[in-house]
C-alpha cells in the first residue's frame, strides 16, 4: 500500500510532502487498518479550514481525500503524523 500526505497551510505556510510504501513493512497490516479508517472519514473536496490551521490531502493507493484542523478524526491525526515522522 502506498500512502501519500501532503499538508499546506498554517502560519508559515509552508507545504510539506511525505509518501510512505507499506509493502514491505512488518506492521502493513496495521498501516492498511489505519488508512483505511483515515480514508473513510475523509471528504472528497477540501473542507474550510480555520485561519492559520493546516489543511491535509491524504492518497492510499491513488484515492485521495481532504481534512482539515482542527476537526481531524483520531485515525486521520495518526495517520498523518505517522507518514510524514516516515515517510520520505
Amino acid at each position: 500500500m502506498r500512502i501519500h500526505v501532503k499538508r499546506t497551510g498554517g502560519f508559515g505556510g509552508i507545504e510539506r510532502n511525505a509518501t510512505i510504501d507499506t509493502s514491505d513493512l512488518p506492521d502493513a497490516e496495521d498501516w492498511r487498518a489505519l488508512a483505511e479508517h483515515a480514508v473513510a472519514e475523509g471528504r472528497d473536496t477540501p473542507p474550510v479550514g480555520v485561519p492559520d490551521g493546516f489543511c491535509y490531502q491524504i492518497t492510499v493507493d491513488g484515492h485521495t481525500v481532504h481534512c482539515s484542523d482542527p476537526r481531524l478524526t483520531d485515525d486521520q491525526r495518526k495517520l498523518i503524523s505517522r507518514v510524514l515522522k516516515e515517510g520520505s
